[in-house]
C-alpha cells in the first residue's frame, strides 16, 4: 500500500505504525561500520559495562533512521518528493541490543506549495521501546518535514 498524498494528511491525527523491529547486535554493528562511527559505547562491551548504562547502547542515529523506516509505509511511501528536514531530535532513553521498538507519527501542520501542485507536511515522530511491564519507554523523538505529492499531480 502506498503512503498518503498531501490531501490525505489531517493536522492533529496520530498514525500508529504497526511494524516493529527488535534491534540486534548485528544491526548496531553494521550501522556503526557503514557510518564509520567507532564510538566504544556502541561497540566495546568492556568499555560500555563501566559506564552509567552498564552495556553497549544502540547508535541513536540508527534508532532515528529505523523510526523513519517504520513510519514510511503509512506516511510517504511512493508519495514523497523529498524529505526537507529532521529537527528537534531527542534521545531521552537508551536502546539496547534486543529491545523492540515501534513508532507513531502525529501530523502537526501542512500547507500547499506556491504552485499548488504539492504540499509540505510537518510530522512529529515518537519512537518507543516495548517494556515487559508498565508503559513503553520513549527512546527517540523528532520533527520531520516532507514535500508531498498531491494525488492529481502524481503522474
Amino acid at each position: 500500500m502506498p503512503g498518503r498524498y498531501y490531501e490525505e494528511f489531517e493536522v492533529g491525527e496520530t498514525i500508529e505504525h504497526a511494524k516493529r523491529r527488535t534491534v540486534s547486535e548485528s544491526d548496531n554493528q553494521t550501522f556503526c561500520d557503514m557510518t564509520m562511527n567507532q564510538q566504544p559505547l556502541h561497540l566495546d562491551a568492556e568499555f560500555a559495562e563501566e559506564t552509567q548504562f552498564g552495556g553497549r547502547l544502540v547508535n541513536g542515529l540508527y534508532t532515528m533512521s529505523l523510526a523513519v523506516g517504520l513510519s514510511i509505509p503509512d506516511t510517504t511511501d511512493g508519495t514523497i518528493v523529498a524529505n526537507l528536514s529532521y529537527d528537534n531530535v531527542e534521545h531521552p532513553n537508551p536502546v539496547f541490543h534486543g529491545d523492540t521498538i515501534y513508532a507513531r507519527t502525529t501530523v502537526t501542520d501542512k500547507r500547499e506549495t506556491s504552485d499548488g501542485e504539492r504540499g509540505i507536511v510537518e510530522m512529529h515522530v515518537e519512537t518507543y521501546k516495548v517494556e515487559s511491564e508498565g508503559e513503553d519507554t520513549l527512546v527517540c523523538e523528532f520533527d520531520r518535514t516532507a514535500l508531498s505529492l498531491k494525488r492529481e499531480y502524481a503522474e
